[in-house]
């Protein structure tokens, strides 16, 4: 019985309680009952000040500032915040460390400063191996490092906790990497077989260090020789570097020079195989306006009984369709003829954006591939997607290759054994895009010249001649 009328007990009583404080509205005794249920006015403070800190924290990191001695020629991605900065380890040496974070993944990122590095004319020392390592560069006395750690590399992959840990504390899922800068680095010589200096003839230009200068930089080299040496040996012991070629680059080296293509450019040519020794130096980085100028010629003395199949020089009066190649460039006729051709990107072609041809900046497997591919086929290239080509060619760095090289790579895929990177590279899981080719690997790619088998090599070229 009593628990049916718990329900009226309780509405008695709230109305009791509803009349008591209405009647105590204006009085003392009402003032200090309505003091007494209120909120603490402090708990409201505390409140106030927690919210307003946690919004402050982040706006300080955001306002972290670049340090007063950072160069402006370094570039800087748009789309990354400065965590920190570092002092250099060595105490004497002038720079700083600074480490950043972007949301953006590592082979944008990569791709970003290559091209910005290629474009301003940087040497390039060093580059790195699968998204991990260092790429090194160097102009007038600053020396650049560009570093993405390991653990950045796994968790654009998969989840895996990072070393560097307070970093990841501030962004846990976004690609950390850093960047060292070093001023007055003119001291510093690089071991022979990672140093790159591209001179202004597209032609490397190096001198050898004393020892005393090589004893005094061994612990700061050991930084920047993260990549395997190409070649054996130097080019000044008496066995050669052309002797120590795979014997198949060898003879596409011969057979080109058979041809006349690399006597071209030299006002000493001779045509016997020691002069090709001495003079072709096959480990040193093409350039991209000597490997145009070596395309056109090795097209057109192959073809050299079709006319229809030749590519035209361009006059020295003609417009030049680059912003930075004069038509007293040396290799002027032969780049021009590329674009006025519509071979190589470029206003002429519709790409508003390819103003500038970057002539002494070192030519990359992608844009060999570019180049190459559409005399071999001698037709529009098929559509492409990063998919498509890692189906067909299994590489494992498929991302990193520019989109406007994909159809050309897919259908040098279609080209079977006569494929230019099969030529180049043989087989491999990793193409390496943006990796500078050497004059040897540009001679593999301009040996043959044709499509699925219907063809002309450089050797049957200059049978043809003979005959």
């Amino acid at each position: 019985m009593f628990f049916h009328r718990r329900p009226i007990l309780f509405i008695s009583l709230a109305t009791f309680l509803l009349g008591l404080l209405s009647s105590c509205a204006n009085t003392p005794t009402g003032k200090t009952l309505e003091q007494s249920l209120s909120a603490d006015p402090k708990l409201k403070d505390n409140l106030t000040t927690v919210g307003k800190s946690s919004q402050d924290n982040p706006q300080k990191q955001i306002s972290l500032k670049l340090p007063e001695d950072f160069p402006t020629e370094i570039p800087i991605y748009p789309e990354a915040q400065l965590q920190q900065v570092k002092p250099l380890q060595a105490a004497e040496a002038q720079g700083k460390l600074t480490v950043w974070s972007s949301s953006d993944p590592i082979n944008v990122i990569e791709n970003f400063y290559q091209q910005k590095f290629d474009a301003n004319n940087w040497q390039i020392i060093s580059q790195p191996e699968e998204a991990v390592g260092s790429l090194v560069v160097q102009k007038d006395q600053l020396k650049v490092t560009l570093s993405i750690p390991a653990s950045t590399a796994s968790n654009n992959s998969r989840e895996t906790p990072s070393s560097q840990q307070s970093i990841a504390e501030v962004n846990k899922n976004n690609t950390n990497f850093e960047i060292e800068y070093i001023r007055n680095a003119s001291a510093l010589v690089l071991p022979k077989d990672t140093r790159r200096a591209v001179g202004a003839n597209g032609t490397q230009e190096i001198s050898e260090p004393s020892e005393e200068e090589t004893s005094t930089i061994a612990s700061e080299a050991t930084d920047v020789a993260t990549q395997k040496p190409e070649k054996p040996s130097s080019p000044t012991e008496e066995s050669g570097e052309f002797d120590q070629l795979n014997p198949q680059l060898r003879q596409y080296i011969e057979d080109l020079a058979a041809l006349g293509v690399f006597a071209l450019n030299s006002s000493t040519a001779k045509n016997n195989q020691g002069d090709v020794d001495q003079r072709f130096e096959p480990y040193k980085i093409i350039s991209r306006s000597e490997y145009a100028h070596w395309l056109v010629e090795t097209n057109n003395r192959i073809y050299a009984n079709r006319p229809g199949l030749q590519i035209r020089l361009a006059s020295e009066q003609a417009q030049p369709a680059f912003q930075d190649l004069p038509s007293s460039h040396p290799n002027f006729p032969s780049i021009q003829g590329l674009a006025e051709a519509g071979l190589i990107p470029s206003p002429l072609s519709g790409n508003a954006t390819a103003v500038l041809f970057r002539p002494d900046a070192p030519l990359t497997r992608e844009t060999l591939v570019l180049w190459k591919v559409p005399l071999d086929s001698r037709q529009a290239l098929p559509s492409a997607s990063v998919e498509a080509v890692k189906q067909t060619w299994g590489f494992q760095d498929t991302a990193k290759i520019d989109p406007k090289a994909l159809a050309a790579v897919l259908a040098d895929f279609q080209n079977g054994e006569f494929a230019n990177i099969r030529r180049i590279l043989g087989y491999t899981t990793i193409f390496q895009p943006q990796k500078p080719v050497t004059r040897a690997q540009a001679a593999a790619a301009l040996w043959y010249f044709g499509s699925q088998g219907e063809g002309i090599s450089a050797q049957e070229a200059q049978q043809l001649k003979s005959d």
